[in-house]
């Protein structure tokens, strides 16, 4: 059996285990919330077990794992602090009553088949990246297009960093209240934290795309692309400011939805 496939099918394991735990805990805590904390952090488990079955040692494998470890070990604690924060993802809890009025679910069904079952594949499936790149021995250092990729997905680390600080601070006065965030990054772009999102990845498979199993994981960003453009991402969000704000059409047409350029002028929106 070729080695990368037995690297994939051990993470799969891997990442079956995290969620089965996960699953365990948050169905006696009957919230659900704690799931997305373990979307980053699983994906840095992942990148340490992937450098682990490879051997390590190589630039490549420790730039991959270093940088996919700093992006889940951000990624998860924010999205952790944020729960502990906020509370239950109102989210999760209309899905599991509509679950339960529609279908007749349990809580633990719910969750599973509707949360857990669906995020432990597509984990998988975006982090392949930090698990195809690590394969190959040789090349064992970065290139032009793995350094420009290491470059990319640290700055999307920062950029996506300062985003999610911005908002807090934004949220956190009460003169606030109300009003639509259009300050700092967000006056560029209407999701800076979805756009250090894809940076970091699609740096990540810039630094794999030099070896040739690394080219083939491109499957991954592009899924998560997809998800935060086209799926769960901005159009659950934009949907959501839509209806609660009503500044927010005229602040839509003013700011880029995703890469960031400068605003049109309010006159011109």
């Amino acid at each position: 059996m070729p080695e990368f496939v037995t690297i994939l099918a051990v993470n799969a394991g891997v990442i079956l285990a995290l969620f089965v735990i996960a699953w365990a805990i948050c169905v006696a805590m009957r919230d659900v919330t704690p799931v997305d904390s373990l979307w980053g952090l699983g994906m840095g488990v992942v990148a340490i077990s992937t450098f682990l079955q490879t051997g390590g040692g190589t630039q490549r494998r420790i730039v991959l794992t270093a940088i996919c470890v700093a992006w889940a070990l951000r990624l998860g604690s924010y999205m952790l602090w944020r729960w502990r924060d906020h509370g239950p993802d109102r989210r999760y809890v209309r899905m599991f009553e509509k679950a339960k009025a529609e279908r007749g679910w349990g809580y633990g069904h719910a969750a599973f088949r509707l949360v857990f079952a669906v995020q432990m594949p597509l984990l998988w499936l975006t982090c392949l990246p930090v698990q195809l790149g690590q394969v190959a021995d040789e090349p064992a250092q970065l290139g032009v297009v793995g350094i420009a990729g290491a470059v990319l997905a640290i700055c999307g680390l920062l950029f996506e960093t300062l985003a999610d600080w911005q908002l807090v601070r934004f949220k956190k006065n009460p003169e606030n209240a109300g009003k639509v965030m259009d300050q700092g990054l967000w006056r560029y772009t209407r999701h800076p934290n979805y756009f250090g999102d894809a940076c970091v990845w699609v740096g990540l498979w810039l630094v794999a795309a030099e070896t040739t199993l690394g080219l083939f994981s491109v499957i991954g960003p592009a899924y998560l692309i997809y998800t935060l453009t086209r799926w769960s991402g901005m159009p659950t969000v934009e949907g959501r400011m839509r209806r609660r704000k009503p500044d927010y059409e005229d602040y839509a047409r003013r700011t880029s939805a995703f890469i960031p350029w400068p605003p049109k002028p309010r006159d011109q929106a």
